[in-house]
């Protein structure tokens, strides 16, 4: 039931400057109406002994930061922010979360629930969370993530950490925007929790594309996003991995569980793009293990003559040649286990990063040998250019 929108504000007010906020966010447009910042986040800080209020607001492409102290300095900006005319706030402050979408009508759908743990739990408000993202944070329960699927995007968030550079580096190390693609999106769990987390969390400034081959996925994926007032920099398209247009190529490429050769499309496209990372957990390799069941003569029998075993082989023989083709390609590769098996036994992650190497001799003849003895031809070989040349000696 829609809300007056004053009393929430001033709800608002209270959880800011109430000394237990964690964390704020203003994002979003009304109807009719822009802010003067694109975005703006609060949170509390600690800078030499003294606990101040940090403010970073987004105007144009890059953000300012602004520590200010308790008392009528933070005071004032807090009222400044409520002043504008943001299309959605969250904030968690001790005991509360809450959630505000302002309505068309200038009226307020309002969220509460209970909060994070406090940032007095923890010295200088640097909070030490299980999760990256809260399984208890509202987002989960507006785009219908189960536990399972919570898990998996959690774990995937975890493997992204540890792949891009800490903000603040140099901008040719992490370029801000980071234009970001999610190939095969279905209904885009990964996608709003990327966003979400490189935005309040790690305070990147982000466009991001979910790309899925069902109109109606989209359809429902843009919905959301305009609920949660993130429509402006967080966008869908129909249409297949391999064809979709995407405009400007995304420095980051993520694909989570595209089925069998969807996967090499996702690769593919991101090679194409010339991206700097690219983060994919493969699914189903039906490819492959056709090509094995159909091998006349292969090195060693036992290890493809029982269908089970020829399935598991397949998924090992596929990501490795995945991984070579990669590398070839001017790509540092690791291939890890980004979670348990026993949340989903398709739990490999290719995590890729652009180096421009020239592949090397050695590389280009371990490929030849692993596709020659065992008779195959991945899908990634058809689709990619090319290798870089082996460089001299």
């Amino acid at each position: 039931m829609p809300e007056p929108l004053p009393p929430v504000l001033s709800e608002l007010r209270t959880l800011l400057l109430g000394g237990d906020l964690i964390r704020a966010v203003a994002a979003g447009k009304r109807r009719g109406r822009q802010p003067a910042a694109r975005r703006a986040e609060l949170r509390p800080v600690t800078l030499r002994g003294e606990a101040q209020l940090q403010l970073v607001t987004t105007v144009g492409e890059r953000p300012t930061t602004r520590n200010l102290g308790y008392g009528p300095p933070a005071e004032a900006a807090v009222d400044e922010l409520l002043a504008e005319p943001f299309g959605s706030w969250l904030v968690e402050a001790g005991g509360a979360t809450l959630q505000v979408r302002v309505t068309k009508s200038g009226q307020a759908q309002v969220h509460r629930a209970a909060g994070s743990t406090p940032p007095s739990a923890t010295p200088n408000h640097d909070r030490s969370r299980r999760h990256l993202l809260d399984p208890g944070d509202p987002l989960f329960g507006s785009i219908g993530a189960d536990a399972a699927k919570r898990r998996q995007v959690d774990a995937f968030l975890r493997a992204l950490a540890a792949t891009l550079p800490e903000p603040g580096t140099d901008p040719e190390r992490l370029p801000q925007p980071l234009h970001i693609v999610d190939l095969g999106c279905g209904n885009a769990y990964l996608t709003f929790a990327a966003y979400r987390w490189l935005t309040t969390e790690r305070g990147l400034d982000v466009n991001v594309v979910g790309v899925d081959v069902r109109d109606d996925q989209r359809a429902r994926n843009t919905a959301l996003a305009a609920q949660l007032g993130w429509s402006d920099r967080l966008t869908f398209a129909a249409g297949s991995i391999a064809d979709a247009v995407v405009t400007p190529a995304p420095e980051l490429v993520l694909a989570l569980h595209a089925c069998d050769t969807a996967t090499d499309d996702a690769l593919a496209r991101a090679v194409g793009w010339g991206a700097r990372w690219i983060l994919a957990a493969p699914c189903c390799h039906h490819d492959v293990a056709a090509q094995l069941r159909r091998s006349p003569s292969p090195p060693y029998p036992p290890l493809v003559r029982h269908g089970i075993l020829r399935e598991r082989f397949a998924d090992v023989l596929t990501d490795s040649l995945r991984a070579s083709l990669l590398r070839q390609h001017g790509y540092r590769v690791e291939v890890v286990e980004f979670i348990d098996s026993q949340h989903t036994p398709r739990n490999l992650l290719l995590r890729a990063a652009y180096t421009g190497a020239p592949a090397t001799a050695a590389q280009q003849q371990e490929y030849a040998d692993l596709t020659s003895a065992w008779s195959v031809t991945p899908q990634l070989a058809k689709l990619l250019p090319p290798t870089l040349p082996t460089p001299p000696g």
